[in-house]
């Protein structure tokens, strides 16, 4: 296994189907950097672990012992070198393949339900509603890249609070996941992650207001994380995670080869809002019936909304929204900073000509 430019790349054939998970700091898997590697094929054709690997000692009659105890086996690399030795065993992966948890796959609540002949919901009306979505930090799953990275604010949400406004937000929510999803699928086809993230754009702003998304960012973040081989979900929380969307439930083990785990995953609650997000954070703890599943477990987030009554029952002046109030007041100020800055400068073109 070779390390090119932070990415670990299986050699082709054999070498590609042995490989070694140790459990190094203790915690129970071997889904850490450093604690899972490819095999090396040794001159006898056998396989030995590069981790904990050591160089082999001879005695004064040139025998050579293991440092690590004599039931190890001293052996020199196929490509060449001293002979050495590893206690930890090498697994044949296609004997005993890496069993991978598919992605949580959350579609959400359908925003246009069915309704009878008077035009009501034949549905449950979920406020604030969310879906279930998972990331995977840095493991043998992603060739140890940090999937979960937030990179930054991409996703905003919009300062009013009118109907029309709502519904932009949830619109751009929507867009993320169709534009992540056009941009994942070009890739997988064979586009390059730059043409993938063009087409992830262009899907992206289709119908949205453009000052609802930084463009820009959005486009250098897919490439970023085609490249590091994250997939489609990891992409989706990735975004939405770093524009303050999706609350994390908590972790679990996503991929594991002979019961030992070798990639984890986080579970989050993803929502269209970032208030949306906060509300649900303070107002689940003021009601009963989340009190027995809570925000449900890593591998399968409770994401649904307040019903209508659940919602009439929040007290909204025992919640502290103090972080969504900063960030009205703080772009508001930049607002109207640029606003200004654009009158003077008209005005300046004007005295001038």
């Amino acid at each position: 296994m070779l390390l090119m430019t932070g990415v670990l790349v299986f050699p082709a054939g054999a070498a590609a189907q042995q490989l070694c998970a140790v459990d190094l700091d203790g915690n129970g898997d071997a889904a850490d950097e450093g604690e899972t590697a490819a095999c090396h094929l040794t001159a006898s054709g056998g396989w030995m672990c590069p981790i904990g690997q050591t160089t082999c000692e001879a005695d004064t009659a040139g025998a050579l012992h293991c440092p690590l105890g004599d039931q190890y086996a001293c052996e020199v690399p196929a490509s060449g070198g001293a002979a050495a030795c590893s206690a930890n065993t090498c697994i044949d992966t296609s004997a005993n393949p890496v069993v991978e948890d598919a992605a949580l796959d959350d579609p959400g609540v359908e925003a246009d339900g069915g309704v009878d002949a008077d035009g009501n919901c034949l549905g449950t009306i979920e406020i604030f509603s969310g879906r279930a979505a998972r990331c995977r930090p840095a493991g043998l799953s992603t060739t140890f890249q940090n999937c979960c990275k937030d990179k930054g604010k991409i996703v905003k949400d919009g300062m009013g609070g009118s109907i029309s406004s709502i519904s932009t937000k949830i619109a751009v929510a929507k867009g993320v996941f169709t534009g992540l999803k056009a941009a994942y699928t070009a890739f997988k086809a064979g586009a390059t992650a730059s043409q993938a993230a063009s087409a992830g754009a262009n899907a992206i702003i289709v119908g949205l207001d453009p000052t609802s998304i930084a463009i820009s960012l959005a486009v250098n973040f897919m490439i970023e994380v085609l490249l590091q081989g994250c997939d489609q979900e990891d992409m989706e929380v990735g975004m939405l995670r770093g524009s303050g969307m999706c609350h994390e439930v908590g972790s679990y083990c996503s991929s594991k080869i002979l019961g030992i785990c070798v990639q984890k995953a986080k579970g989050h609650c993803c929502f269209n809002t970032k208030l949306g997000r906060i509300i649900q954070e303070q107002g689940r703890p003021q009601l009963k019936s989340f009190a027995e599943k809570g925000w449900g477990t890593a591998k399968k987030p409770y994401c649904r909304g307040f019903t209508a009554e659940e919602f009439q029952a929040l007290d909204f002046s025992r919640m502290d929204l103090s972080e969504y109030y900063e960030e009205i007041e703080a772009r508001a100020q930049s607002e109207i900073q640029i606003d200004m800055k654009d009158k003077i400068d008209a005005y300046l073109q004007t005295i001038s000509n």
